[in-house]
């Protein structure tokens, strides 16, 4: 008659069945086949992903839809799927920071064209606080007399 041990590494249940002459035989078998233990457990490199680590692998191409994704899963995978997300979200920084740059180019452009540039602006503005600080002076006067 056999003595089992039963060990749990990298998810896969191992039983050692030591005989009686002390040779010793290893058996694999998955934790769905052996009714010893019913749910698996979270292992050292091992965490469980929260809604937006699954948003992220998704947008990262890992995984085709949320569903797809693994109850547990491993650090790397999780780091790899946000490196490459914040690769494409640099990349869409770049292409609207150049696109608003082509856009003032053009807009600078037309505004010089009708020459609605910044000096007409401010020179158009100061005449107008001009002629509103002598109203006020002429109506101060006025008073006054």
């Amino acid at each position: 008659v056999a003595n089992t041990k039963r060990c749990l590494m990298s998810g896969n249940l191992l039983a050692k069945k030591e005989s009686e002459s002390s040779s010793s035989q290893f058996v694999a078998g998955s934790l769905e086949e052996d009714g010893a233990i019913p749910t698996p457990t979270a292992f050292k490199h091992e965490r469980r992903p929260t809604n937006f680590d699954k948003k992220v692998l998704v947008w990262a191409g890992r995984f085709k839809k949320e569903e797809d994704i693994p109850k547990y899963i491993t650090s790397e995978v999780l780091d790899a799927a946000r490196n490459t997300v914040r690769i494409k979200v640099c990349y869409i920084m770049i292409a609207l920071t150049l696109l608003g740059c082509l856009a003032m180019v053009i807009t600078g452009k037309e505004a010089a064209k009708k020459d609605h540039t910044l000096l007409r602006v401010n020179e158009e503005k100061k005449a107008k606080w001009r002629a509103e600080a002598e109203k006020d002076q002429e109506a101060a006067a006025v008073k006054a007399q």
